[in-house]
């Protein structure tokens, strides 16, 4: 009976900012990343956003190591290429431990946690208030 070949290793990660979810999945490949089924570059159109977005396999040369297959959603763009990012980050620490230091001191694994005020009620909006009259 013939065995079955052995399964590609993927490494997960998720990334959040602001009301941005990423799902990132890593496999061993050519440095190809897609995102919610496109080319990288043809999602994130800004090209700061861009190298933000896929700056933590640039730190170690891990582009040519590993393809990225990326789900986002929520929020707009930058939040969504600092998910990106996030997550991209945290399935390369999965896939090679030793990248922790590289990783946390560019601030790839730190997760922003600036979010939009809620609004309160007696007012328009979040810190707004209705206007004053004496009388």
């Amino acid at each position: 009976m013939a065995k079955a070949p052995a399964p590609i290793p993927a490494f997960l990660g998720t990334g959040r900012r602001k009301t941005s979810v990423a799902r990132v999945k890593l496999v061993p490949g050519n440095g190809s990343v897609t995102v919610n089924a496109r080319k990288v570059e043809e999602y994130l159109t800004v090209p700061s956003m861009l190298d933000h977005a896929i700056e933590p396999l640039r730190v170690n040369e891990a582009a040519k190591k590993f393809s990225a297959d990326v789900l986002v959603s929520g929020g707009g763009i930058a939040g969504q290429a600092g998910a990106i990012r996030m997550g991209i980050a945290r399935a390369l620490l999965e896939a090679m431990a030793d990248m922790k230091t590289i990783l946390r001191g560019k601030g790839m694994l730190t997760r922003d946690s600036r979010m939009k005020e809620r609004k309160k009620y007696g007012q328009p909006g979040a810190r707004k208030r209705f206007q004053f009259s004496k009388r």
